[in-house]
């Protein structure tokens, strides 16, 4: 597939209003990073049309007669064959749809020749998409050499789009803490900003390799970024994306539950995300093991320990964003209140967010409430 031969990129809330705005009547097809999150455009959508069924097409999973099968009908009396679709396309709804099409750059060719009307009209043969249906594609990028390739007929019917990759602090705040991500994996990636850049970054930064070795190009990749998927880099089997840095942090929990030890957590962290990355998070995992335990904040919030250090008193707040439960949000605001006062506002700020996953269980608290008045802090529930 073709490079988009310019330097503008959407970030994904960008996208996702693009798609809101232009899908019903053309097809946007998001190129991106492997792992940077473009398949949680349907879930967003989903969110800003309620009305919409939200519907998942894998391409690479389909031949041509996956998506429609001929059935024996008849029009009066002359025989006749129709076409049963596929319910993964979503066309017997009786009401509009989201229809991502994952992966079509990597498809079956005949399939994406089978889609195209899709594409273009949001029909099948005779049957068409519900009314107002949006329709949207993802893909990667062309130059990771996965397989991603589209002909110039299959271009000129769709709206093609480069995705930004989030930036490490930007999935801080937009996923990780909204979404219980580990504390220890927030910590490591924000003090560690290289994660969030995508290979053509650092292609950038290396400048002309034009001339240079195999040995050499090695080395200096591995100086400018050691984390993340690079073409080029065919011994990185295990890299960092947001999608393993999420794996990771469904690890991190399992070991703090004390399902595995150490020796295994180090293990099926090298095998998620790589050994040099897994090495650099040691410091973190060790400071997320001596954080004070949720458990002593619930029971004694006034007397449980308090973590030494900015970089620990965050992510005890990330932790408790992750936790917590209605039953007691009043003991941990009692014990936030011992904290110091910007990394009391972080809390709040997090929980406040319309993404946060547990903001109604945390801001329906009268302590929060309390907090937010004496604080002088705007905070109007959501009717």
């Amino acid at each position: 597939m073709s490079a988009i031969q310019f330097n503008n990129t959407l970030e994904i809330n960008q996208i996702a209003q693009a798609i809101k705005a232009v899908g019903a009547f053309r097809t946007v097809f998001v190129e991106g990073d492997m792992g940077s999150g473009k398949t949680s455009i349907l879930n967003m959508l989903a969110a800003m049309l309620p009305t919409h069924i939200p519907v998942y097409l894998d391409a690479t999973t389909k031949d041509l007669g996956d998506l429609m099968v001929p059935m024996f009908d008849k029009i009066d009396d002359t025989g006749i064959v129709r076409y049963a679709l596929n319910e993964e396309l979503g066309f017997h709804h009786k009401k509009p749809v989201i229809l991502m099409i994952d992966e079509y750059g990597k498809a079956n060719p005949a399939v994406k020749n089978g889609l195209l009307r899709v594409a273009l009209e949001r029909k099948i043969g005779e049957k068409s998409l519900p009314e107002g249906s949006v329709v949207f594609m993802t893909s990667n990028l062309g130059a990771e050499g996965v397989g991603d390739l589209l002909l110039p007929h299959q271009r000129n019917r769709i709206v093609r789009v480069r995705m930004r990759k989030a930036s490490s602090p930007e999935w801080i705040e937009n996923f990780a803490r909204p979404n219980g991500i580990h504390p220890a994996m927030i910590g490591w990636v924000k003090e560690t900003p290289q994660v969030g850049e995508s290979f053509t970054d650092v292609d950038m930064r290396m400048g002309d390799t034009a001339r240079v070795s195999a040995q050499e190009f090695n080395m200096k990749l591995d100086e400018l970024n050691p984390y993340i998927f690079h073409p080029k880099a065919k011994w990185r089997t295990e890299f960092f994306t947001w999608r393993s840095g999420e794996a990771a942090s469904d690890i991190l929990w399992a070991y703090e539950r004390g399902e595995f030890a150490r020796v295994t957590l180090t293990q099926l962290l090298i095998g998620t995300i790589g050994e040099r990355a897994t090495r650099d998070m040691q410091a973190y995992i060790a400071l997320a093991d001596d954080l004070p335990k949720m458990i002593d904040i619930r029971n004694d919030p006034m007397n449980a320990k308090l973590p030494v250090g900015a970089a620990a008193q965050v992510m005890v707040v990330d932790k408790a964003l992750a936790t917590l439960e209605y039953a007691w949000v009043g003991n941990w605001m009692q014990y936030m209140n011992r904290l110091p006062r910007e990394v009391q506002g972080l809390f709040v700020n997090t929980a406040r967010k319309t993404n946060y996953n547990k903001r109604d269980v945390v801001t329906s608290c009268k302590e929060f409430g309390d907090w937010c008045l004496a604080n002088g802090w705007l905070y109007i529930k959501d009717q």
